[in-house]
């Protein structure tokens, strides 16, 4: 048996559903859609893909020995449509990815152990990249034969449609690259047509500044008016392009149960997130990717859902976030509050609070909505 069968059978017997090899000069063909994409701007406020353009660009960049690269991938598929959730309006939808522990810790853990099991049976040297290097992992998975880039860029896999996590390992070992599968799209716009916000210019091109996942994870300001609406009850990502894809009639539910949905955040009630302080917010999400944006980012998305909800029952509690410490709770309760009361009452309030705020944001918002 070769060395590169040995080394994925190995890697199924820790857990892991897909393992390819590719060539780390197979990312190269895929650098200037890169670099197309931050010179137009649609990276938004995400600067280091800007400052890292080049090592993303280039695996020998980041580091000059690696001869091969092993692509790993565990299955996180849901047990059922995680779309369903978006017509609960005064429940919050979490991205499937998230709804339980941090995947991050989970790949990495089980790649550091395929590393030395590597090492210790074939010497050499690895590193190991979970989302945490400006690595290109999906053309690199798509090199390796895992699967390919659809037309919302993400990747889709044959087998277990579009739920797999991706881990990479540089190895300065020398193993044949696979075979590419080759895409599989054909004429479906399915993942095109279903973005509520509309951020994706062509296929196979995004904006991210347009996507619902950017704006609540990684843009960390006022969100645009012209997207919340379309927003809905998303409150960390949005699984709608990658839901829809005709593929995912392979896909399996995971096996992994640190993957498999907390009850508790398969729909969670807005009236209780709303509520959370910053102790309780890292407690609540403490395993949870969720963790990462911090607590004001995270209370403002579940401010747009409840603005969004249509339920008059939620005002009492964004009463008490027009006092909040964080100016971007604030001006998203103040928009949530004009959206659920009557402009007599929401007049009132903006003569209770408006004199006192000292943030330019809001107080547009309180003008902004006065004036709607």
């Amino acid at each position: 048996m070769e060395k590169a069968d040995r080394i994925r059978d190995y890697a199924y017997s820790l857990g892991f559903d897909e393992v390819g090899y590719a060539l780390p000069s197979a990312v190269l063909k895929s650098a200037g859609r890169l670099s197309d994409f931050v010179a137009l701007g649609r990276h938004g406020d995400m600067h280091w893909m800007e400052r890292h353009l080049r090592r993303r660009s280039d695996p020998l960049a980041l580091w000059s020995d690696v001869k091969s690269v092993i692509v790993l991938s565990v299955n996180y598929g849901p047990e059922g449509n995680p779309l369903d959730t978006l017509s609960k309006r005064n429940a919050g939808t979490i991205s499937v990815y998230a709804r339980n522990r941090d995947y991050h810790k989970i790949l990495k853990g089980r790649m550091k152990q395929l590393g030395s099991w590597i090492v210790s049976r074939y010497g050499g040297d690895l590193k190991v990249f979970v989302d945490t290097a400006p690595v290109m992992e999906k053309p690199l998975a798509e090199a390796a034969g895992i699967g390919w880039q659809g037309k919302h860029t993400n990747l889709v896999s044959r087998r277990y449609g579009s739920w797999l996590f991706l881990g990479v390992m540089f190895t300065n070992l020398s193993l044949s690259a696979d075979r590419r599968t080759g895409d599989r799209c054909g004429s479906c716009r399915s993942c095109l047509q279903v973005c509520p916000t509309n951020a994706f210019p062509a296929p196979y091109q995004l904006d991210a500044r347009r996507c619902i996942s950017y704006l609540t994870i990684e843009y960390d300001g006022v969100i645009k008016r012209e997207f919340r609406s379309l927003m809905g009850n998303r409150i960390f990502g949005c699984d709608d392009c990658l839901a829809v894809c005709p593929w995912n009639k392979f896909a399996q539910r995971t096996r992994e149960l640190k993957l498999t949905a907390r009850d508790d955040l398969l729909a969670p009630k807005l009236s209780f997130l709303v509520g959370l302080d910053e102790t309780h917010f890292r407690s609540y999400f403490s395993q949870s990717p969720v963790k990462r944006i911090g607590r004001d980012r995270f209370i403002r998305n579940v401010l747009i859902a409840i603005g969004n909800s249509e339920d008059p029952s939620l005002v009492k509690y964004v009463k008490k976030r027009l006092g909040d410490k964080s100016a971007i709770v604030r001006a998203m309760a103040v928009w949530a509050l004009g959206n659920l009361t009557l402009p007599s009452e929401f007049s009132r309030h903006r003569e209770e609070q408006y004199s006192g705020e000292v943030d330019v944001d809001v107080r547009a918002e309180w003008d902004q909505m006065e004036l709607d």
